[in-house]
């Protein structure tokens, strides 16, 4: 199983683990309840599905690390935030939209096991080999698994080999490579904004590059 498929079940086995209260709590991601961020998943999940059967003739315009882009920091009242908190709340029932990102998320992964990875395709109007698309979402699966277990005691997070792969790519994409001493964990958080860095991780870093956090990235 490549490190997309371990990445993405993690983070589904980790949502159908969810007790329904915990849909209420919130989430790692600025102004989104968990119950938000699971609809955000389904969403996301339609993505790779819509991608994956969309190819290209083109030459590829990006890879798994400039697919991404440094965007202003979230601050949860961006009129597609505040579309997902809708589309959520209409579920009502946590079991309905825990159905439905089961429905489609194995759809998903499905195809991201079936994907030729040298097909390119298309999405955002770029080009990129099916290969690093799905590379590409490793880092959206591992940042969002965080976001979901950020407020849950006891909950599983990312696999580690997905944490190693994403501060990979988070260093390529900001140019940025943080100290030994920060954890694969850490350097997603503090990197791109999810938690302020302590005053030993803004030493450890030195203020050069400590001045240049966060980088959301999108």
């Amino acid at each position: 199983m490549d490190l997309f498929a371990r990445s993405w079940t993690a983070l589904l086995s980790a949502v159908a683990e969810l007790a329904d209260e915990d849909f209420a709590r919130p989430s790692g991601c600025a102004g989104w309840l968990v119950r938000d961020l699971v609809c955000h998943l389904v969403i996301d999940a339609q993505d790779v599905l819509i991608t994956l059967v969309t190819p290209a003739d083109a030459e590829p315009t990006r890879d798994a690390v400039t697919y991404w882009d440094i965007v202003d920091p979230p601050s949860g009242d961006d009129p597609l935030d505040a579309l997902i908190v809708r589309l959520a709340a209409a579920y009502e029932q946590p079991g309905l939209l825990k159905f439905h990102l089961d429905d489609v998320g194995s759809a998903a992964g499905r195809a991201a096991l079936l994907a030729d990875r040298g097909l390119r395709v298309t999405t955002q109007g770029q080009v990129l080999t099916a290969g690093d698309y799905l590379d590409a979402y490793v880092l959206e699966w591992t940042l969002h698994h965080l976001d979901l277990v950020a407020h849950l005691s006891g909950a599983a997070g990312p696999p580690t080999e997905s944490l190693g792969r994403s501060r990979e790519l988070l260093e390529k994409i900001t140019g940025l490579v943080f100290p030994p001493s920060f954890s694969d964990r850490d350097v997603l958080l503090v990197g791109t904004g999810r938690r302020r860095p302590t005053a030993a991780e803004r030493s450890a870093l030195g203020e050069p590059a400590a001045a240049r956090l966060p980088f959301p990235v999108g």
